[in-house]
């Protein structure tokens, strides 16, 4: 049985302050909003909906106890909806997808909505505690902060600053020129307030003006913390790296927004019962785990899985969508896997638009849906580095 994805929303990223533009708005108001566009978009019957799985890193606060199901239930899906909220960290959002994939192809679901939600202003990253860092066993000497982790891949295979700027330039470059073409338009839900007005219609984060030059000003972020303790850290576990170059910074890292995302996926028999027009199958759906404590490199691995397990090689997939975390992670897959970077985040990514940690995933799976039927190309990968060590990738294939 196949897994089908019939429909793909998300909000703008805003900016995750509290000037960002979504910053008055709730984590549930957040994904209410898609649900409703996926009730009007569809003319969608939802007692035919089990489930909602949304990921959500920051689980607090108003993003605690099972956001999910509080969204649900203001949305007026109806008492039969159940709903999860899931945490594998960045790779959330694309989690909560291939859950639901998963659950479509055994069987055990007919309709599923997936998906994620991360209000950055609202709920700050790291309230609800870490266990990785609080725990003495797994601490010491075995984590340092993901910043350290990217300074040290870019500093073990000998990446310059150069490299990274000049990627993070082109993410602004294509984000911006996408936003303008109306790229994103078709998978974009403005998020109003309860009179009708538009907090926010398009991504706030993007700056179009950044140069190689601007970004030359910017101090390395992570430099302070590896000198005071991290740095000896990871130079204890790579003897191989004799200094870690710092070479991260604002400009060339994912920045903080709040946003959701959502997709309406389904088996053959329940869209053809809702008249639905199928727009992908989920191929393949993988999770890896990596060493822990350089952590970002989980992407290489699980692209080969997945693409192992389809039956496919790098060069049957026409377009990548890479989550640009920190500008090393799709610099070294690229290398990795010999991908040109014509095929990957040919709109952008993270670096230019921000990374929604919960909603990531679920919301560049859609752009690469959406930039499939744009160019009429038909297969695409979308994959993230995920905190701890991990990698997670998942396969589609245009209808």
């Amino acid at each position: 049985m196949e897994a089908y994805i019939y429909d793909a929303v998300r909000t703008p990223r805003g900016i995750g302050k509290k000037s960002g533009a979504l910053a008055q708005v709730s984590p549930v108001q957040l994904t209410a909003t898609l649900l409703e566009a996926l009730k009007e978009r569809n003319n969608l019957d939802t007692s035919l909906v089990e489930d909602i799985i949304l990921g959500c890193v920051t689980q607090a606060g108003e993003q605690g106890g099972n956001v999910a199901k509080v969204a649900a239930q203001v949305a007026n899906y109806g008492h039969q909806l159940a709903a999860v909220s899931l945490n594998r960290h960045c790779a959330s959002g694309l989690e909560a997808v291939n859950q639901a994939a998963a659950r479509i192809r055994s069987g055990w679901s007919g309709l599923v909505i997936a998906g994620g939600v991360e209000s950055m202003s609202r709920v700050p990253m790291g309230i609800d505690g870490a266990a990785w860092f609080m725990e003495p066993q797994s601490a010491f000497g075995h984590a340092v902060p993901q910043g350290i982790s990217a300074d040290l891949i870019a500093s073990k295979y000998g990446y310059t600053r150069d490299d990274l700027d000049s990627f993070a330039v082109s993410s602004q470059q294509r984000a911006a020129q996408a936003r303008d073409k109306g790229y994103f338009n078709k998978s974009m839900v403005p998020v109003k307030d309860v009179n009708g007005f538009v907090h926010l219609a398009e991504d706030e984060y993007i700056r179009a003006t950044t140069t190689k030059e601007t970004l030359a000003k910017l101090a390395p972020a992570f430099e302070m913390m590896g000198e005071m303790l991290f740095d000896q850290t990871a130079l204890n576990r790579y003897l191989d790296v004799e200094k870690i170059q710092h070479m991260h910074h604002a400009g060339n890292s994912s920045g903080l927004v709040d946003g959701a995302s959502l997709m309406l996926i389904g088996n053959k028999e329940v869209g053809e019962k809702l008249g639905l027009k199928p727009r992908a199958i989920i191929r393949m759906g993988t999770v890896v785990g990596t060493e822990p404590l350089i952590m970002l490199e989980g992407p290489t691995p699980a692209s080969q899985k997945a693409l192992k397990s389809a039956g496919m090689t790098a060069s049957d997939i026409d377009l990548w969508e890479i989550n640009e975390a920190f500008a090393i992670v799709p610099l070294r897959l690229m290398e990795n896997l010999k991908v040109d970077h014509s095929r990957v985040n040919v709109n952008g990514g993270a670096i230019a638009m921000g990374h929604p940690l919960g909603a990531t995933g679920c919301m560049i799976l859609g752009t690469a849906l959406d930039e499939l039927e744009r160019q009429d190309k038909s297969t695409a990968l979308a994959t993230l580095c995920v905190g701890g060590g991990m990698g997670i990738a998942t396969i589609i294939e245009r209808i």
